[in-house]
């Protein structure tokens, strides 16, 4: 199947505080060891002081703190480095620069290759050893942000679950992801990988580790989490050997378990290069740069490519759904991925036995062939076809995940669930407002709000999808969801007296497999599945659904998943 380009102190510290309230200057940071949490916003990190700000449901809230150097000049296409101390204490409230991305709607860039910041949130009161929730945006590894928009943030989640809540930025698209044999210096195997996105999160995970007890966190209770790319993101950091040790409990929401060769990489790196040549005139066309490109030496390659705006290098790509680009991404490298991929579930080789919860949602393509509009949404054909590659998209990267893990007696609980809230019941209703059930359903990204609390769909979506008349029902259903889940990151196990039991995944046939999640207008509607969803299972649902000619016509379309555990995926 083709790949969708899928679609953060001390008791001087105290008297520093004190100092500020009276108007006094707030002291230099001391560029020693973090302090300790003292319950106010100036709090003292390994490189200097921040101050943050009251944010709402009673938290604080630190912005755009740098856990990296900018990654500009000589640092592009390298592993992130620590960021420079500072003195004085740096204003922390207002968020970082996003990455470098193609906006979502009219094609424009915008953004900053300054981009590697983090934003803390936790609840206004002096309690430490809090568990520690980690946010990693999706976008396809090409677009997105920490403040992409206020499904994102993190107040509400911080101040219901009690836990310090940090979102992180990344590297995206080609200044996160890019393999070329001329950019391997051999100063380091992680500056030579081509994994820069993946190492920024790996560079925020440490940072969190020797910085977050300063905020009132606690690092040896760490949770991942992420959706779509976020979500794929989080598996690559299971897989990886360099993030062993950095969390401790993992959550997948609609991740892809797919991943992409070194050559696939390299190609299509090469390709850039020789449409930037074409672009500036070195070359009269393609052909014609491939062999511009081998006449110059490595250190002209990276002068070139080093000297070339960001801006340039992203208008070399296609745009596609919602300004994604289909550049590679998660390259199995064997240094920050295995050479195996994903395929590291299967043989054991993945670094983190942690407890994992990994799910999708009902009707994650219909997001994407609504915008698409090739198929007509009141016809049967559009459903059948958003149900097939719905349920590929659960087979291939949340059964398939969570069979494979569960092979090994080491790893601990995998959780499966079903996002199922807005998705068409067997009459045909839905608790969504008129046809919107039938367009969207329970479409992908639309659980981010009911595991946040945040009450938002990508901005501006709630406004016709959230109503007083499905309010009651959906609220308890993301009370229940995120109860389970703070249950989680401090035990590794979402059960709790009074909740509905979920079971941890069984390769046992008829044994618990995933928990749907779902809800009426007034009340939470939990149940358990002991079906496993398999690519033929899917296959067979799509034969019996529709015509061979409708069949042979969804099967031509362009599939939004791909994975490494599929044989005829590709590199």
């Amino acid at each position: 199947m083709r790949r969708h380009p899928l679609t953060c102190l001390s008791a001087c510290l105290a008297a520093a505080l004190l100092a500020s309230c009276a108007g006094v200057p707030e002291p230099a940071a001391t560029r020693e060891a973090p302090g300790r949490w003292t319950g106010g916003r100036v709090v003292l990190t390994r490189f200097g002081a921040v101050r943050g700000r009251p944010d709402d449901a009673d938290t604080w809230s630190w912005k755009g703190i740098p856990f990296a150097a900018p990654p500009v000049g000589e640092l592009r296409w390298r592993a992130p480095r620590d960021p420079a101390p500072w003195s004085g204490v740096r204003d922390a409230s207002s968020f970082g620069s996003r990455a470098v991305q193609v906006q979502p709607l009219g094609g424009g860039i915008t953004g900053s290759e300054d981009c590697l910041y983090l934003n803390v949130w936790r609840p206004r009161d002096g309690e430490t050893g809090l568990p520690v929730y980690v946010w990693i945006h999706g976008g396809g590894n090409s677009l997105g942000a920490a403040d992409m928009v206020p499904d994102y943030y993190g107040h509400w989640v911080a101040s219901a679950s009690r836990v310090v809540f940090v979102s992180v930025n990344y590297r995206l698209g080609p200044l996160g992801w890019f393999a070329l044999p001329a950019l391997r210096e051999g100063i380091s195997t992680e500056d030579d990988s081509g994994n820069f996105g993946t190492l920024d999160l790996v560079q925020a995970l440490r940072w969190i580790r020797d910085n977050i007890e300063a905020f009132g966190g606690d690092p040896r209770t760490v949770m991942i989490s992420g959706e779509s790319a976020g979500g794929m993101n989080v598996l690559s950091l299971i897989a990886s050997p360099l993030a062993r040790g950095l969390f401790h409990r993992a959550l997948v929401q609609s991740g892809v378990s797919a991943t992409t060769s070194v050559e696939k990489a390299e190609e299509r790196a090469a390709g850039m290069l020789a449409s930037l040549l074409v672009r500036d005139r070195r070359a009269r066309n393609e052909a014609d740069a491939g062999r511009v490109a081998a006449a110059m030496s490595d250190e002209e390659v990276r002068a070139y490519l080093r000297g070339t705006s960001a801006r340039r290098i992203l208008s070399r790509y296609a745009k596609g759904v919602f300004g994604m680009i289909d550049n590679p991404s998660l390259i199995r490298d064997g240094t920050v991925l295995p050479a195996d991929g994903y395929l590291a579930f299967e043989t054991g080789a993945y670094a983190s036995r942690v407890p994992v919860v990994i799910g999708s949602n009902a009707d994650e393509v219909k997001l994407f062939q609504a915008f698409d509009r090739s198929l007509d949404w009141r016809s049967d054909a559009y459903q059948a076809s958003a149900r097939y590659a719905s349920d590929r998209w659960k087979a291939d990267s949340v059964d398939g995940v969570a069979r494979r893990l569960s092979t090994h007696p080491d790893q601990p609980p995998v959780f499966a669930y079903h996002f199922r809230w807005g998705a068409l019941r067997d009459d045909g209703s839905s608790v969504m407002p008129g046809s919107w059930g039938r367009r969207l359903g329970a479409f992908h990204s639309l659980e981010i709000p009911f595991f946040l609390g945040s009450d938002t769909v990508n901005g501006v979506m709630g406004w016709f999808l959230f109503s007083c008349r499905n309010e009651p029902g959906r609220r308890a259903l993301s009370t229940g969801m995120m109860a389970s889940i703070a249950r989680f990151i401090r035990t590794g196990d979402p059960n709790g007296a009074g909740a509905p039991p979920w079971p941890a995944w069984s390769n046992e046939v008829g044994g618990p497999k995933s928990l749907v999640l779902d809800a009426d207008l007034d009340r939470e509607v939990v149940s358990l599945s002991t079906v496993e969803y398999t690519p033929e299972r899917a296959d067979a649902a799509l034969r019996a659904a529709v015509s061979a000619a409708e069949y042979e016509a969804i099967m031509a379309r362009p599939q939004m998943i791909r994975s490494d555990f599929e044989p005829s995926a590709g590199p």
